[in-house]
């Protein structure tokens, strides 16, 4: 039985375990904290939104990105001190703008792959993670936003997915909590949502059931290949060990880029900081007020879900600033801001903030695919799609290491779309 080294116990990590388990591997994961889904997959958006499949590389990102360099509260935040790590991310970024088209398509079709495959774990698997399938809706302020939506619906719509335009009126029927004016929407019905970090936990008891070797407290100090096998040194700060493997899988988030390096790989991961912030809804009148349909505020770059009856998550903002992961006031507070207008029954006495850094490749494009090494893969850069990409992005690193590693594919393993390698 070959054995693989899933590095990551975020989302993306513990799906690669799930299904590499599944193809019969023997599997080992390797994660720094002392629990799965500690780091970006703890709070975020909650979003499963293809709908939100729109890849940011278009030249009113840089636009507005100049716009709000000096704006500390701005929805994009990029901090003008240059490096060159973050120099060469953004010149990718300006060569992948012609392909916006064609990335933004293939992404929509990626997320609707995904779907089926989350639902369906989920399902086998018994995992209870306030899934709402209520639909997402996109809310836009004035008539630039709502006609750029209109250009977007149809890029998603080649990539499969059904969106349509709603009135002020039909967004109120939608969603009859939201509060100010408005000049439309778009609405998906198909989209859903949930709580990233119950179902990563969820998952990893999975996995953990399925025979999987889940190390924790592994801060993985070094990775090194002879192009047959992999060799890993990780500890818990006391002591380190060595292991040897006939493959690894990378879904280290940001930590990718790093990894990939000592590998012989180049995967340019920039760390994109995300904050979010958790409502508690602990009287009758917030949970009233709160709403229970996804919203999705393309001005602010907000994101809402509804967690169970008493909490309400809102996320969103991009910030480049490096690896710094401190929760800034600054940022924070618009956030609290945005839900005492939109949904002033909401009390917002008790708001737990946090933040995290996103894996982000320059293309928008999860890299997903093989290493220059024979025993080397990537399923890691998903960027704020990491929860909506995850459990196709598994499948399909499932198929290609099981396609160089030749071990035995379980039964019911659903097949893979496209790989996507860029």
């Amino acid at each position: 039985m070959k054995t693989i080294a899933v590095i990551g116990g975020g989302i993306t990590g513990v799906t690669t375990a799930y299904a590499l388990a599944k193809r019969g591997f023997s599997v080992t994961l390797l994660e720094k904290h002392r629990y799965a889904a500690m780091e970006t997959s703890f709070a975020n958006g909650g979003q499963l939104s293809a709908s939100n499949a729109e890849v940011w590389t278009h030249w009113s990102t840089i636009l507005k990105g100049i716009k709000w360099m000096l704006k500390s509260d701005a929805p994009l935040l990029v901090n003008p001190r240059p490096s060159w790590h973050k120099l060469s991310w953004f010149a990718e970024f300006i060569a992948a703008i012609p392909h916006y088209r064609k990335n933004t398509i293939e992404t929509t079709r990626l997320a609707i792959a995904a779907r089926d495959h989350l639902f369906s774990w989920a399902a086998a698997e018994g995992i209870d993670f306030d899934l709402k399938k209520e639909g997402i809706l996109h809310i836009y302020r004035d008539k630039a936003g709502f006609e750029h939506a209109g250009r977007v619906s149809k890029l998603l719509a080649e990539g499969g997915l059904a969106r349509h335009a709603v009135t002020p009126e039909e967004m109120r029927a939608i969603e009859p909590t939201l509060a100010g004016q408005y000049y439309g929407g778009y609405f998906t019905q198909s989209d859903s949502t949930g709580d990233i970090h119950k179902f990563t936990s969820g998952m990893a008891a999975a996995i953990d059931r399925l025979g999987v070797r889940c190390l924790y407290n592994q801060d993985v100090q070094s990775v090194s290949t002879d192009g047959r096998q992999v060799t890993i040194v990780s500890g818990d700060g006391r002591q380190a060990e060595s292991r040897v493997f006939d493959g690894v899988v990378v879904c280290a988030g940001t930590a990718s880029r790093a990894l990939a390096a000592s590998l012989g790989d180049r995967v340019n991961i920039y760390p994109v900081k995300g904050y979010s912030i958790t409502v508690n809804l602990n009287d009758a009148q917030s949970q009233a007020a709160a709403p229970v349909v996804s919203l999705l505020d393309d001005e602010t770059k907000l994101v809402t879900s509804r967690l169970g009856v008493d909490r309400f998550r809102v996320a969103g903002t991009a910030e480049f600033n490096g690896y710094n992961r401190d929760i800034r006031a600054d940022r924070i507070r618009p956030l609290v801001e945005w839900v005492n207008q939109c949904f002033p029954g909401v009390s917002t006495r008790s708001v737990v903030p946090w933040a995290g850094l996103r894996p982000m490749m320059p293309t928008m494009l999860p890299r997903v695919g093989r290493g220059r090494a024979s025993c080397v893969f990537y399923n890691t850069g998903h960027g704020h799609l990491g929860w909506t990409l995850s459990a196709v992005t598994a499948d399909m690193i499932g198929d290609v290491v099981q396609q160089a590693m030749g071990a035995r594919r379980a039964h019911g393993v659903q097949e893979p779309v496209a790989l996507v390698t860029p």
